[in-house]
């Protein structure tokens, strides 16, 4: 199986604090999934109608109104101190342009990582020209599919089976390397089992409990998704 977002997780995805700029659809879809997943996430719009939607689907969350293209009010508010932040509105465009170029950019801003939303082709050339590093075309699905890779950072690809069971292709944790499957033993100790594994395009179907696990091999596990949530390294 192959990524279609072309993630890679050798870039690693913070879990250090989110802040997402935009509370549009794909935007309350991206803040939904961190969420879900216990991360902390900071909301930010322009809209005090967008931030009450917000509030209503998810009362807890941290959300502010103010200005993305304000330096000042994006410092206070705590944005440039997220590792992460997702710019999810892609219109106008030098709004976003902008907010990208603060937050990368700022003086003192600690974010590692700025994923953009783009609305054409020449808005992406123009967002990685000012720091963007990962610029995508998002609809509501992909927003979840975001929020999701951004807390998991070892999932390569997931397939829904139901409302509780998936299958998912994922890096081999670290915590795993060097032992055995029957070492391991994901179906004791973690209600998952073992699908195939193996190195990216020699995956072994139904590998013999006596496999090794290397670095940088795949896993493709089963199980319902919250018991695949807490592998090490999701």
């Amino acid at each position: 199986m192959t990524s279609w977002w072309q993630w890679n997780p050798a870039d690693g995805a913070s879990k250090g604090g989110f802040a997402v700029i935009g509370v549009g659809r794909f935007g309350l879809a991206v803040c939904s999934e961190l969420v879900k997943a216990g991360a902390d996430v900071l909301a930010i719009d322009a809209s005090q109608r967008a931030i009450d939607g917000l509030r209503q689907i998810d009362p807890g969350i941290e959300a502010r109104v103010l200005d993305c293209t304000d330096e000042d009010a994006l410092r206070a508010a705590g944005v440039l101190d997220m590792d992460t932040v997702v710019i999810a509105m892609s219109e106008p465009i030098e709004v976003s342009i902008t907010a990208t170029l603060i937050v990368k950019d700022s003086p003192g801003s600690k974010v590692k990582q700025v994923i953009a939303r783009a609305s054409s082709d020449l808005h992406v050339r123009m967002l990685q020209r000012v720091g963007a590093d990962r610029v995508v075309f998002p609809s509501k699905m992909q927003g979840e599919r975001l929020g999701m890779e951004l807390v998991r950072p070892n999932l390569l690809e997931r397939l829904r089976l139901d409302d509780l069971n998936s299958i998912e292709e994922i890096h081999v944790p670290q915590a795993f390397i060097g032992q055995s499957l029957r070492e391991i033993n994901l179906r004791k100790n973690y209600k998952v089992s073992v699908l195939a594994a193996g190195p990216d395009n020699q995956l072994t179907v139904n590998p013999p409990a006596s496999h090794v696990l290397a670095a940088g091999e795949l896993l493709v596990v089963m199980g319902a998704s919250d018991a695949l949530a807490k592998l090490p390294g999701s």
